[in-house]
């Protein structure tokens, strides 16, 4: 149980401390120091890798990714603590958005313990699907397992890196997720293990070059640009200077507008007694 709570709290450690590099060296343990996320933006995810889906059939990555954006999220189903906390802060976010699981996006989920089988699949699907809760979740959120060759090159191509500890039988790893183009196309990441439902909102509209959204989201990605190094969305300083100027000239426009038409306005006409 110690060594547990000891292991546990190692992988915090790492959560916490993986946007300064240089302290996680000298905190963390030896075996997952190297865990982490490469980013690899605008990068071609492999279509032709082979894994099994829930029922056990054979499928291709390219038979999940073809027409709509997708979340991707590389978690093993066995873990103790940090893939379930990615999943549920995945399955609270997805429940603010105006968008649907299976409607506008597909949520592909890919466990990377070669170990684990369609059975544990269906079983942290049928989970997850019921926590979301809405139509067409069981139709888009998928649970994939795979040999280890399809997994390695996978998390090769997406830059995820991670270990096995096989002292606690468990995978060192990071906390994430990837948002992906319908071509398979890395757009975003975003790390932590919980994610703002503007975040995820942003990142879906962008990757699908504005297929899915509103005239609100377009907006809303003029405020707000993607910081790569936080992997989250932050105002756009330089754009809400510029809205705010625009908005000011458009004041100052109507308040001259007004005052020219009401010196054109004819004087009404002098009342004289008869």
């Amino acid at each position: 149980m110690v060594r547990t709570l000891a292991w546990a709290f190692a992988l915090l450690l790492l959560v916490l401390l993986e946007a300064r590099p240089g302290a996680a060296q000298t905190v963390l343990p030896m075996s997952i120091r190297k865990v982490g996320f490469d980013q690899k933006l605008n990068e071609q995810v492999p279509l032709d890798l082979v894994f099994k889906d829930e029922a056990g059939r054979e499928v291709r990555l390219g038979d999940y990714i073809h027409d709509k954006p997708v979340i991707l999220v590389l978690a093993y189903f066995r873990c103790p603590m940090l893939c379930s906390e990615v999943l549920n802060g995945l399955v609270r976010g997805m429940l603010d958005l105006p968008f649907e699981v299976g409607k506008d996006f597909e949520v592909l989920t890919v466990s990377f313990d070669p170990s684990e089988t369609p059975e544990m699949a269906t079983a942290k699907k049928h989970t997850y699907v019921q926590r979301y809760g809405r139509p067409g979740g069981a139709a888009g959120w998928h649970f994939l397992t795979g040999k280890e060759d399809a997994i390695k090159k996978l998390t090769a191509a997406v830059g995820f890196r991670y270990t096995y500890d096989a002292a606690h039988e468990q995978f060192a790893h990071a906390s994430g997720i990837m948002i992906l183009t319908p071509g398979g196309k890395i757009a975003r990441y975003i790390f932590d293990v919980q994610f703002p439902p503007r975040d995820l909102r942003l990142a879906l509209v962008e990757a699908s070059a504005n297929r899915i959204g509103s005239p609100a989201d377009q907006i809303l990605l003029f405020c707000f640009h993607y910081d790569p190094v936080e992997g989250k969305y932050g105002p756009a300083i330089l754009n809400l200077l510029r809205l705010g100027g625009v908005l000011t000239l458009g004041a100052i426009g109507i308040f001259w507008i007004c005052l020219w038409r009401r010196e054109r306005r004819p004087a009404p006409k002098a009342v004289t007694a008869e």
